[in-house]
């Protein structure tokens, strides 16, 4: 379905398409506000025919992720959930928290959503277990190095020198696999032992230290709540609405454990059907990122077995959804609508306080500026280099006092040689507002979707990271592009704390305690922020690639595989012989002198 300006405003899909269309256009009473403001919109209809029901299925999701329609749940699939892996395929594996899950022969636990409590517990394992953390490649039958400095304090058995045998080794693997298992009542029992003979033979020092150890122990099962004796993957899915809104909750379970939840809030969708809103949701959520697992269950959905089939086909292997009647399933369905719609309150009391504050803010603002309206878009503009070097530009947006990182854009320098910010600052804003002039003339002509244009909405407030220069610069630009916006700038003290503003070539000095000094320093601290990480993501990716063209039988191809595979020089340094070999172009040859590379790079 499209609007009036061509932006496709809602996609889906239907066994008979005449009986689904007919009934968004009859009585509205019982629509939800959702589709009242859908049809109201809908100015022509495009379909398209598919050969089954996962076809369509699969062509629904692929349109969804391409053009966000306002009215479909389009969640954001570049999510990852953190979990633990141990490198099992290695002689002497090792263990840390990774985002990339995949099918390698390797030991993962998790999703977890609380990425503080895994490192947490990483960071427990490694007081218990002195592994290595080293990123060398050791063979039981390989050559003997001189171990690094965490085996001289005591952090590292040092398998590299030979201080400790991989049966020894794969020992404490296989005791962290069981803690991680929740498999740790014997563990604990033995170790208590181990400490009351110790104490028996006065041999306090390591009884202290067998204390400890049952202490972490201790502490990793409690970061896990348990909820079943049966060890599956499954997730479960409710659902809570209020006159208005709607909380979707899914709490993920492994290996009979809770190990994290996650929440997903929808404006004007309370009047859906469950049903319907769960099957969009799941169809949404599992297209994307998120990891599947063998059961989910849920309180009702639309096209069970069509959806068994997609997350089937995604995973490799059978799922199965469930929609449990009573007994511990359902106890634990109810569970989660309960905390979805405590998530919903919590939620709605932050966004009205929020919403207040902002309101209260920007209108202080609207009085200070002496305004005509209350600016509702707020720009922030700000320049990043070293000495001239990989100078960025960055624009960041503020509607209604909240940041919009959709609308976020950056701007690497072009025309400016040297540690020049007013004249780079000129540049971005001309390319700004070029853009922006260019694509509404293209709406206008209809050859644009309004939905495309990155720069066509302009906004009602510019504040630069910088004193009277920058604003007479930001000035100038958009006198000679004939747009009267006002620009004002952000200084700080001598402590760089967020002093004021300065309009009209005067200072104003902003209350501490005010709501809008809290403003303008999240606004200036994030249009910082922004500009300094893609400043450094330019002058990683630099030297990166001089970094690489150090390593024989790499060549320019290899380097920019490499690169589009791995995305930095520490992902490239983990990577197994294997994947390397999974990157296009990198034959044997090359992925033998990329290990051989770093591999000497870590002896050094």
């Amino acid at each position: 379905m499209k609007n009036s300006l061509g932006e496709v405003i809602y996609v889906g899909k239907a066994k008979v398409l005449k009986n689904r269309v007919r009934q968004y256009f009859q009585s509205s009473r019982s629509h939800s506000e959702k589709t009242k403001a859908m049809v109201r919109n809908i100015a022509e209809f495009e379909y398209i025919v598919t050969d089954s029901e996962m076809e369509a299925l699969l062509l629904e999701c692929n349109l969804i992720k391409k053009y966000s329609p306002k009215y479909n749940i389009a969640l954001k699939d570049d999510k990852f959930y953190p979990f633990i892996k141990i490198t099992t395929n290695e002689d002497f594996p090792r263990v840390y928290v990774t985002r990339n899950f995949a099918k390698d022969g390797n030991m993962y636990f998790g999703p977890y959503t609380n990425a503080t409590a895994v490192y947490e517990t990483i960071n427990l394992i490694k007081k218990i277990f002195p592994l290595r953390n080293c990123k060398r490649v050791i063979a039981e039958d390989g050559e003997l190095t001189r171990p690094c400095l965490n085996y001289h304090i005591k952090q590292c058995k040092a398998p590299c020198g030979g201080h400790i045998s991989k049966k020894e080794y794969i020992d404490m693997i296989n005791e962290i696999i069981n803690i991680l298992s929740g498999k740790d009542a014997n563990i604990i029992k033995e170790l208590s032992k181990q400490m009351d003979e110790a104490a028996q033979n006065l041999e306090f020092e390591e009884a202290a230290k067998l204390r400890d150890k049952i202490l972490a122990v201790e502490a990793i099962g409690e970061k896990q709540k348990m909820f079943t004796a049966k060890e599956a993957d499954e997730d479960f899915i409710h659902i809570f609405s209020d006159e208005k809104d709607t909380c979707i909750q899914i709490f993920f379970l492994r290996e009979g454990k809770v190990t994290g939840r996650e929440h997903f809030m929808f404006e004007d969708r309370a009047n859906d059907e469950i049903g319907e809103l769960i099957s969009e949701f799941i169809t949404s959520f599992y297209g994307g990122t998120a990891q599947v697992p063998k059961h989910i269950y849920v309180p009702e959905l639309e096209d069970l077995e069509l959806i068994e089939e997609f997350l089937t086909v995604k995973r490799g292997s059978k799922v199965w959804i469930k929609v449990p009647k009573r007994g511990e399933k359902k106890e634990m369905l109810e569970m989660v609508k309960n905390n979805a719609r405590v998530t919903l309150e919590q939620f709605k009391d932050k966004m009205l306080k929020d919403k207040e504050i902002n309101r209260v803010a920007l209108t202080e603002l609207a009085n200070l500026l002496e305004l005509e309206e209350i600016p509702v878009r707020i720009e922030a503009y700000d320049i990043s280099n070293i000495q001239g070097m990989d100078s960025v530009g960055t624009m960041i947006v503020f509607e209604e006092g909240r940041a919009k990182n959709s609308d976020y854009r950056r701007f690497r320098i072009k025309t400016v040689q040297g540690a020049n910010d007013y004249d780079s600052m000129r540049e971005v804003l001309e390319r700004r507002f070029l853009h922006g002039l260019e694509e509404l003339r293209a709406i206008q002509e209809r050859s644009l979707e309004f939905s495309k244009g990155k720069f066509s909405i302009f906004p009602d407030l510019i504040m630069m990271d910088g004193g009277k220069g920058q604003i007479n610069v930001a000035l100038e630009v958009l006198k000679n592009f004939n747009i009267d916006i006002p620009v004002c700038g952000m200084v700080k003290d001598d402590k760089h704390h967020t002093r004021g503003l300065i309009f009209n070539n005067q200072e104003i000095i902003l209350r501490r305690s005010s709501n809008l000094i809290h403003m303008i320093t999240r606004i200036q601290d994030e249009v910082h922020r922004f500009a300094i990480t893609y400043h450094r993501s330019l002058r990683d990716k630099r030297t990166l690639h001089s970094i690489l063209e150090d390593i024989p039988n790499v060549g320019e191809k290899r380097r920019k595989n490499l690169l589009i595979k791995f995305g930095s020089v520490e992902n490239i340094k983990k990577a197994t012989y294997e994947e390397l070999l999974e990157t296009p172009s990198i034959d044997k040859k090359a992925a033998e002198s990329i290990r051989s590379y770093f591999s000497s790079k870590n002896q050094r």
